[in-house]
């Protein structure tokens, strides 16, 4: 088979005229595996898919088959942030593509179909396969044909498949990804659910967070210097309502991918331990009691956790400016009774005064009660030492993570309410912008003239138009508090302005 020429520079390829495909022998051979027959009525199944972050259920049966999997490449336009939009290439409708489970000695029959808008050749490589390319020269296919090949699932574990079609590193880094588990003989121990991840790596030409239509940057592929790095293929996909969810004393197991295409993964649940890892994709758990797994580029692991105590779970890359700044993080909601003899939460606050107030804030250049002056300056010294590192210097946040201060109509809707956040810190879903956080501030470690300071610079500044704040007002507000820490959002905010 031939494979069609094109050029690629700079993100922009031209395809030629497609080639004709050569036939290929659809007769059914007889598949049988370790003496184990077909059903004798069926003879063949399609393969039930997926979207991340579910997973199919178990492979039910105990004999081989012949599985029919049928996917269709796309070309088409999807969200990659709130408000920033790139043209992905997909197995399906989105990144990563569709869950494939199968069991160990199963035919797989593969139908690749290249969606006849596209503009590119693509072929599909799955590394669970033995055979040249995995497939991706047997698939190789122009726009508005079809392929169709076979390969057997001789072992167990769980793989990615990706697009093999030069440059692959661009194929994959524009979303052309997925996983398929083959499954032991014997399955998997039963869990109470289980879930996908799939981490991967987009090179734009604009910043993180810059709106608007964006292009690949080959120029930053080839430094490994994405702008954003994510699970599931977009910003705050397993965020606020798309977090995964789970109750008290659940088993949890996750499939975690790696689809890169460059960089490792360190994957970790903030406040779980993992009670089994099952390294580089394997089916027997060779780790124990593990906090953080790492996931090369092009591979996989699967984790299983049981969950004891209720509340909001984070997970990350333990790259943490990945996890802060690129994306790179997703929560676990569970529900359920408390268990304070594993954790307590808070169970007291004081204040701690070693000899020095705010001697480490000052050392820092904030300026402390008495140094306060008009406010603006002051402030904007406070905001690029405490403010900034998440909201960002410019004020514009990050997508999926943290709220943008600049032309902020949260901010700007309500005064009191932005002292008492910075009273006693925030936490639940907020809708600022348009677009939806769900994460939590800690309270700053800012008194009344410096949080009248700071409230002050970012009201005036930042594309704001508002007043200032004195620091009389927070201390009236802080009379009226009721000692609460941290302020819990209040739902009615994520109707917008004047929706307390």
């Amino acid at each position: 088979m031939k494979y069609v020429p094109f050029l690629i520079q700079l993100g922009v390829v031209a395809v030629a005229a497609p080639f004709a495909l050569s036939r290929c022998n659809l007769a059914d051979p007889k598949v049988v595996w370790s003496n184990e027959p077909l059903d004798p009525v069926q003879g063949k199944e399609s393969a039930v898919t997926t979207s991340a972050p579910v997973v199919p259920r178990p492979v039910a049966r105990s004999y081989a088959t012949r599985v029919v999997v049928d996917l269709e490449i796309k070309e088409h336009v999807k969200a990659l942030a709130d408000g920033v939009t790139y043209a992905y290439w997909t197995f399906g409708d989105d990144a990563p593509g569709p869950f494939l489970r199968v069991r160990e000695g199963d035919l797989v029959e593969v139908h690749l179909h290249n969606h006849p808008d596209n503009s590119l050749a693509h072929s599909i490589n799955f590394q669970a396969a033995t055979g040249p390319g995995g497939g991706g020269e047997a698939s190789h296919v122009a726009p508005g044909h079809s392929a169709v090949f076979t390969w057997r699932a001789l072992r167990p574990g769980l793989y990615l498949y990706n697009c093999m079609t030069a440059p692959a590193g661009l194929h994959i880094a524009n979303g052309l990804f997925g996983q398929i588990l083959v499954e032991p003989k014997q399955g998997l121990p039963e869990v109470d659910h289980e879930y996908q991840i799939v981490q991967s790596e987009f090179y734009t030409e604009g910043k993180f967070g810059e709106t608007g239509p964006q292009r690949f940057s080959l120029e930053k592929a080839l430094k490994e210097e994405p702008e954003y790095v994510v699970f599931n293929g977009r910003v705050g996909a397993l965020l606020g309502d798309k977090a995964l969810k789970a109750k008290v004393g659940d088993k949890i197991r996750v499939y975690l991918g790696n689809a890169g295409p460059n960089l490792v993964s360190s994957f970790h649940v903030i406040g779980e331990i993992f009670d089994a890892v099952y390294q580089e994709g394997g089916v027997v758990p060779n780790q124990r009691n593990v906090q953080t797994t790492a996931i090369p580029a092009g591979g996989s692991a699967i984790v299983e956790f049981t969950v004891e105590v209720p509340g909001e779970y984070a997970f990350v890359d333990h790259s943490m400016f990945r996890a802060f700044n690129k994306g790179t993080m997703g929560q676990l909601k569970v529900e359920g009774k408390d268990n304070q003899m594993i954790f307590s939460g808070r169970t007291a606050a004081s204040l701690y005064t070693p000899g020095t107030r705010l001697a480490k804030v000052v050392d820092f250049g904030l300026p402390s009660k008495g140094e306060v002056g008009s406010g603006a300056q002051d402030g904007a010294t406070i905001f690029a030492t405490v403010c900034a590192a998440c909201h960002q210097a410019d004020g514009k946040g990050l997508p999926g993570a943290f709220p943008p201060l600049r032309r902020s109509d949260f901010l700007m809707d309500d005064k009191e309410r932005s002292i008492r956040i910075l009273l006693a810190g925030l936490k639940g879903e907020i809708r600022v912008n348009g677009a939806s956080f769900n994460s939590e501030m800690p309270k700053p470690p800012l008194n009344d003239a410096q949080i009248a300071a700071v409230l002050s610079y970012v009201r005036t500044n930042l594309d704001n138009q508002g007043d200032a704040v004195t620091e009389q007002e927070v201390a009236a507000v802080r009379e009226g508090w009721d000692g609460k820490s941290p302020l819990v959002a209040d739902p009615a905010w994520l109707s917008g302005p004047k929706g307390r």
